[in-house]
Formats: structure tokens, sequence, C-alpha cells
């Protein structure tokens, strides 16, 4: 019978403390995948895995090393400590790492108030064999869909447990459950790829599979005809299904580990002007029954709401203990971990200031223009800022979208973007980041 996680990782501290290791912490992971594809309305794949991941990182002076495996035998746990004891002590010194102060701990947190979790049974495979083949029947169902790819259904439960050789032991599940699917319209070279997918906690959150499988055929349908734009400049609406990649490369430009490494193009930003002055990009890793949402983070530390940008100005990074300490600052509570490597730092659930007019007033304002709903390949210099990424989407004339568009570029500079952003009120509450719909002027297309 599989030990609890908080044993396991007790476990691992002691057995560090016997190896010789003056320090150490330990995560434990528990997940549970069921995934379901169906094609041409027969099943097609069946999968279901269960396991158990743990990971120990033990430190020696101010030299590090992690060690992991999916094997938890007491031999394992013994021989795990003892090599990552002599890693430790072959490894470089780095005078940031460390724990935790034990007063610096999450204490007393409300896992349930959070609804990470569905108290809800996992469901059968026939049932979520039957969502596929209704959300592929509802996709072909739609005129101009010649064919669905395929079909998936899925349900999976995650449980951490986390815990340091100096008085932190915490944990919590996550579950999940997801439909998705991907469409085509016409035939041979005309044909067109659109999809659609749906991810919620609680199951009875989830929308219908009839209606994710419909949404998915209408958006490959209206993809017929696709060709080039004109090549010039132009406004570009963003679609709220593509709106967050702006906002990530941000986040990204804003990480520890980037200002550190010198690798940012915000690097020299900080109390600057990002966005509009009416904007803000808050991070809140307790909203209820949202995937970002955590109680503590990969170092025990306790999470809070925060301002990223603030009236657009640049409050600050993103730090995890060792980032922190090699900047001179404080730690944001943001540190993520995995069972195979040391913590570093990253975001939770983040929500972008949202507009006050619709996508549809954003394309009747842009009047001509492309509305990007996908974008392929990335080419963003992370130092100077420098956009270029491959998009799909519609053309917009006099305010209305008159055909589908593919095989085109977008480009400019993400300082300036950022600059010029216009939000609409689109941003849907169940994503880890809520960011709507985004008009930027002035973006160059390389089309026909």
């Amino acid at each position: 019978m599989q030990a609890p996680l908080d044993t396991l990782t007790a476990k691992l501290l002691a057995a560090a403390k016997r190896a010789g290791a003056e320090t150490a912490d330990a995560m434990a992971v528990k997940g549970t995948s069921l995934s379901i594809d169906v094609l041409k309305g027969k099943l097609e794949h069946a999968e279901r895995s269960e396991g158990v991941d743990i990971g120990l990182r033990v430190m020696i002076g101010q030299k590090q090393a992690n060690v992991s495996a999916s094997d938890t035998k007491d031999t394992t746990i013994e021989e795990m400590a003892e090599r990552a004891v002599a890693m430790a002590r072959e490894a470089p010194e780095d005078p940031h790492i460390g724990l935790a102060d034990p007063e610096q701990f999450a204490r007393n947190w409300d896992i349930d108030a959070l609804e990470l979790a569905d108290p809800s049974a996992e469901p059968a495979p026939d049932a979520l064999e039957q969502d596929a083949k209704i959300a592929e029947e509802a996709a072909l169902a739609v005129s101009g869909v010649s064919q669905v790819q395929s079909t998936s259904a899925d349900y999976g439960r995650t449980d951490i447990h986390l815990a340091t050789s100096n008085g932190f032991s915490g944990g919590y599940g996550r579950t999940t459950r997801a439909i998705s699917l991907a469409a085509i319209s016409g035939e041979g070279a005309l044909m067109e790829r659109e999809h659609n997918g749906e991810s919620r906690i609680y199951q009875t959150d989830l929308p219908s599979a009839e209606e994710i499988g419909r949404i998915a055929g209408e958006r490959a349908a209206l993809r017929q005809g696709a060709k080039q734009p004109p090549t010039g400049t132009y406004p570009v609406l963003f679609d709220e299904r593509v709106s967050a990649s702006i906002i990530g490369h941000l986040l990204m430009a804003v990480n520890g580990s980037s200002i550190v490494r010198g690798s940012s193009f915000l690097r020299d930003k900080l109390g600057q002007q990002i966005l509009p002055d009416h904007l803000s990009v808050i991070e809140d890793p307790h909203r209820v029954r949202a995937n970002g949402s955590r109680p503590f983070d990969g170092e025990g530390l306790p999470t809070k709401r925060r301002a990223i940008i603030e009236d657009g100005r640049l409050t600050g990074w993103t730090l995890d203990l060792a980032t922190a300490r090699k900047l001179g600052m404080e730690s944001t509570a943001s540190a993520g971990r995995g069972t195979g490597a040391p913590p570093s730092p990253g975001v939770s659930n983040i929500t972008l200031t949202p507009g006050e007019a619709t996508r549809a007033d954003l394309i009747a304002e842009m009047g001509t223009g492309l509305l990007i709903t996908g974008l392929i390949g990335s080419t963003v210099n992370p130092n100077t800022g420098d956009y270029s990424r491959g998009a799909s989407g519609f053309w917009v004339e006099n305010g209305e979208i008159t055909y589908a568009v593919n095989e085109c570029t977008v480009a400019s500079n993400l300082i300036d973007m950022l600059g010029r952003i216009i939000p609409a009120n689109d941003a849907e509450d169940h994503k880890s980041r809520r960011v709507p719909s985004l008009l930027i002027e002035g973006m160059t297309l390389a089309g026909s």
C-alpha cells in the first residue's frame, strides 16, 4: 500500500539527515490521469495512469543538489539521499541558496476555500467516451466541416506535499476535467484546421460536450477561403484566445531569473511606465476555482495578491528566495517547484484590467486591420523585445470582418506594443490568465 505523501517527505528528510545533509526540502507528487480519444465515432485510444514522484534537495553549506525518483521504496529513498549528498559536495558554491526562515512559512491556510479539487467521483471511462463522441458529432454537424482529427475527454487529479528540514509541512490537491478537439473544413489543399478546448476544476462547471464541439466546427467553417492579407502597417486585434501570450512575454521579462541573467527587455524599467496608466496586471493566487491558485509557494511561503503593474507602472520583479537574495530584495512568494529541480520563480493567476468596449466594438474601431485568432512559431528577442510571429485570423475592412487570413507575419517591439494596448471586456473568469482581447495600433504585417 502506498504511503501517504507527508510520510514520504518525512522519510526523505530523515534519510537526507542521515546521509549528512545540513538542510533539505522534499516534495512528493501523486498523479492520476484518465484520457479517452475518439475518432469517427469509435474509441481510438484509452489511457489511465497513476504514479507517485518524489524529489529531494539537499544543502551542505552553500552547495546544493537535487534528485528525484518514481520509486518510493525505503531503499530507494536511502540511495537518493546518499546520491544527493555526494552530488552536493561536488557542486559549485552558491551564496544565495537556502531554505526560508521558519517565521516566513505559511500557516493556517484554508485550502477548502480555494476549491481546487472537485470532491465528486472520478468519471467512468464510458462517460468520457460519450462526451468525446458528442463533441465530435456536434463538430461534424456544422456545414462545411469535412472531418474531425481527434477528440479527447480527460480527467486528472494531482496531490502534492512539500516539507522542509526546518519545520514546514503542507500539501493540497487539484483536479481537472477537459474536452478538446480539432475540426477541419474543406478538402485537399483548401483544408483549414481549427480547434476548441475547455478545462475546468469542477466537472459541473465544464461547458457541454455539444457546445465545445459545435464551436470547434464553426471556427473551422469560418476559415474557408483563407488567404494572405496585404503587407503594410495596420492595427491588430489579438483575440482573447491568444491575447494572454502578449502578457506572457511581459511576465517573462519581469521574472527574477531573467533579471538576474540580464536577459530582459524590461531590466532597466523598474518603476517606469510600461502599460497605459489606467491598466494594471494583478497576480492573485487565492482566486476560487482557478488553476493557478495555491496557499503557499514552492518554498513554503504564504502567497498573496500583488500588483506587478499598477496604473501602468512596473512595481517589481517576480522572485523566489534565491533570485531575491541575488538582487538584494525580498521574495514575492513566487517559487515554483517540481520534484526534479530546485525552486524557480513563476506567477500564478494573472488579471489584466479589462476595458469597457466589446470585441465587436474594437473591430469596428480598428477600421481596416487584422483580427488574430491563432499564432504559430515565435521569434521574440528577450533582450530587446523585438517581436515577430506567424498569425492567422480574419481581415477587417471598414470595421467588418471580410475574409479569413492565413500565412502572414506580424511584427513590432513589445515595449511599443505594451504601451499601446487597448483591452476589450471579454476576459474569461475561469482562466488562470484573465486577459481580454487586445487592440494594438501600428503593427507591421507581412502578407501578399
